[in-house]
């Protein structure tokens, strides 16, 4: 018999640097903070991945808080859905649930010797991908939709005072379809609904969260109206918000930042179907390591939002395999990360 060890819990702190500022409606930057996580035992390592971007409550700090506080034995000594169900016996700390139900996900795949999306039972097919466009310089639109030619869909971030002056520019360099993130930035249903209408002759596939995210009748009073599906992200966090979101969107973004991880994600995506939802699975500026859990349950998605990767210049891991506008996944055991010879080397993981 070989040698046993015991499992190991460790982590590292990294930033994620964007090729290009990155700005929404409210606020624009440079880097992604994340925090790697890595689940070690006899050889096999599974990793994760929380990604911290100013909006969200949790940040580095928190997010290694609350892994100090996760007995790896427990982890060691049960199944892959009971060592889960353990993780969220816990309150709150979604993303740094996510991160470790990533690195769950890769380790029992690996040890099984399959595919996360078989560990996840997913089909493992992915619909189509989008690359998405940030608030800037109108002068940059041309150079980013370059950056974007393996992608057929275009999200564009919305909610300035330029908003048809970025349409308009976009169309001078492409006729692809476009997918517009509003990121609560337009201030009432009536101008919302003007707006939708003008995107609509645009090839515009559909409008995410519009107004702020408490406005969930203003919502249902737009989705009611709009000739485009009218998508929830900030207004729709987990589970539990499926019960005010679903009469006041056609749709939800789902994100394993928000949701706690690929098995809640895959939870929501089930429900959301059974409720007449459309599903974008989505993601915030993330390495390959969160991006691919995320396509690892996307087969339940409408579309993917998963172009992470392709928005930073210091990817640890080696980027997806884009085909036609789908993420391929790999068939190598776990999710199919491959580190990038730069960062093989390179961390110090800090030990629980």
């Amino acid at each position: 018999m070989g040698t046993h060890f015991f499992m190991k819990l460790d982590w590292l702190e990294y930033d994620l640097q964007l090729k290009k500022p990155f700005g929404i409606a409210g606020n624009s930057r440079t880097f992604t903070p994340v925090v790697f996580v890595r689940l070690e035992k006899d050889g096999i390592a599974g990793y994760g991945e929380a990604s911290l971007p100013p909006y969200l409550p949790e940040t580095v700090q928190s997010v290694i808080a609350f892994l100090k506080q996760i007995d790896a034995r427990r982890l060691e000594q049960a199944t892959f859905d009971d060592a889960v169900e353990y993780l969220h016996s816990y309150p709150g700390n979604p993303s740094a649930k996510a991160a470790l139900e990533i690195a769950l996900a890769d380790f029992h795949a690996k040890a099984s010797g399959v595919p996360a999306y078989k560990l996840l039972h997913s089909g493992g097919t992915i619909p189509l991908n989008t690359f998405t466009i940030g608030l800037g310089e109108l002068r940059e639109i041309k150079e980013k939709l370059d950056d974007a030619e393996s992608f057929r869909i275009i999200k564009v971030k919305l909610g300035s005072s330029r908003d048809k002056e970025i349409i308009r520019e976009i169309r001078k360099h492409t006729d692809r379809p476009l997918c517009v993130d509003v990121n609560q930035g337009w201030p009432d249903r009536e101008y919302a609904l003007e707006m939708i209408n003008w995107l609509y002759d645009q090839h515009v596939l559909l409008v995410e969260q519009p107004m702020m995210k408490e406005d969930i009748s203003g919502h249902a009073w737009l989705s009611e109206r709009s000739p485009i599906p009218v998508y929830a992200d900030e207004s729709f966090q987990n589970i539990k918000d499926l019960g005010k979101v679903k009469n006041a969107f056609s749709g939800i973004n789902i994100k394993l930042m928000k949701c706690g991880g690929p098995v809640q994600a895959s939870r929501i995506a089930e429900e959301a179907r059974s409720s007449g939802l459309k599903i974008l699975i989505g993601s915030m500026n993330e390495s390959s390591c969160a991006n691919l859990a995320a396509a690892h349950v996307a087969d339940k998605a409408d579309f993917t939002d998963l172009d992470g990767p392709f928005l930073i210049s210091n990817n640890p891991f080696k980027d997806p395999v884009m085909q036609d506008g789908c993420i391929i996944l790999s068939s190598l055991p776990g999710l199919g990360l491959e580190f990038t010879e730069a960062f093989r080397n390179f961390p110090k993981w800090q030990l629980s």
